[in-house]
């Protein structure tokens, strides 16, 4: 009886555990890479954002801010995150991200990332970002106003809805591939309101560019997250 006991439970662990290992299989696997200047990547991208895509087993996240460790990553990869402003100098692994994409794999392009960062990398915002920002308004509460609701990466957002942050004065590149706006903030002192939220329209893959996250305003926020894990999502095309 004891050893009929004993086999039931060592049954009952076994399949605890392949259900388990079925989970994670299932998840998307995302290299999300931050670093740089004026933002805390380490604590709002690889520790909240990370949190928030691997809730409920959506995502499995590794974090990274060496650029050197891309390469041996990618590999292993659906979705390649970037929300870094720190150069990507080595040759090999900028070839090997537009590699990623021409593959068809999943970009997400957050905040710090759809900036323009590296003059010596022009192909990166011409034809990743299809576009850019060189500046914001000063960090401060505005409104983002959904254009597309029943796009898959902004299921489940209001019409509108406000927060602290950098206003991003994205520009669209018009000789790039081109974007969809999803989204806009502003408007800024100007008046002027800019793309926000929106997709480059890219052949091989999915490609999703997101202004916001500077700090703890934007990473907390219901509808912050809401965005990351539909980007994810959609761009893994899940």
């Amino acid at each position: 009886m004891k050893m009929f006991i004993r086999c039931m439970i060592c049954c009952a662990v076994a399949l605890i555990a392949g259900l388990h290992t079925f989970a994670q299989s299932g998840s998307i696997r995302v290299l999300m890479v931050g670093g740089g200047g004026s933002h805390n990547f380490e604590r709002w991208y690889g520790q909240e954002d990370a949190a928030t895509l691997e809730k409920d087993g959506l995502a499995t996240v590794t974090y990274t801010q060496d650029p050197s460790t891309i390469l041996q990553h990618l590999p292993q990869t659906d979705v390649l995150f970037l929300c870094n402003n720190q150069p990507i100098s080595d040759s090999a692994t900028r070839k090997a991200i537009f590699d990623f994409v021409e593959q068809g794999k999943g970009l997400v392009l957050a905040h710090a990332a759809i900036w323009y960062n590296w003059q010596d990398w022009p192909m990166y915002n011409f034809k990743l970002v299809s576009g850019g920002s060189r500046g914001h308004e000063k960090y401060g509460e505005f409104s983002v106003m959904v254009n597309n609701r029943k796009h898959p990466v902004t299921k489940g957002l209001p019409a509108k809805f406000t927060l602290k942050d950098e206003l991003y004065y994205y520009k669209e590149d018009t000789n790039g591939p081109g974007i969809r706006v999803l989204a806009t903030t502003g408007p800024d002192a100007s008046g002027q309101t800019y793309p926000s939220l929106f997709v480059v329209r890219n052949p091989q893959a999915r490609i999703v560019g997101f202004a916001l996250g500077h700090d703890a305003a934007a990473h907390e926020l219901p509808e912050y997250r809401t965005i990351l894990r539909n980007a994810v999502k959609w761009v893994a095309k899940k």
